[in-house]
């Protein structure tokens, strides 16, 4: 088997990152992140709901820069993550594959998820 004949595959040095990989790569990992943010939250709960002396803990940390910087960071990979999904949905029905409009959709699901983030958190604060 002669393997000088062979193509070589494109790995990091030579191939040109594209909106929708680094989208894609973005999105399987904030995936991750909103899991375990899930958990987080949940565990949370349960916490108020069987020991109300932890409430002062948890209002003081969300009441702190770190607490706050929290909350956006969800906020945000929350937004990214249902965003991107609706662009996926609307891939799922045929449209949307050309290069031009994956590269607009890809620069606006980015766009719009800091927007929604900032809007949730917004919204989150003037109701208290």
């Amino acid at each position: 088997m002669q393997y000088e004949k062979n193509p070589l595959t494109p790995h990091l040095q030579i191939y040109r990152w594209q909106i929708s990989s680094l989208l894609s790569i973005a999105h399987r990992i904030i995936g991750v992140i909103n899991i375990l943010a899930i958990i987080l939250i949940c565990t949370w709960v349960i916490s108020l709901t069987f020991l109300e002396n932890n409430y002062g803990i948890i209002e003081s940390f969300f009441n702190s820069s770190v607490g706050k910087f929290f909350v956006i960071t969800i906020s945000w990979t929350f937004s990214f993550h249902i965003l991107n999904e609706i662009r996926h949905l609307v891939w799922d029905l045929g449209y949307g594959f050309s290069l031009r409009i994956s590269k607009i959709t890809g620069v606006l699901t980015v766009i719009f998820s800091f927007v929604l983030a900032v809007v949730i958190y917004l919204f989150g604060k003037g109701l208290n």
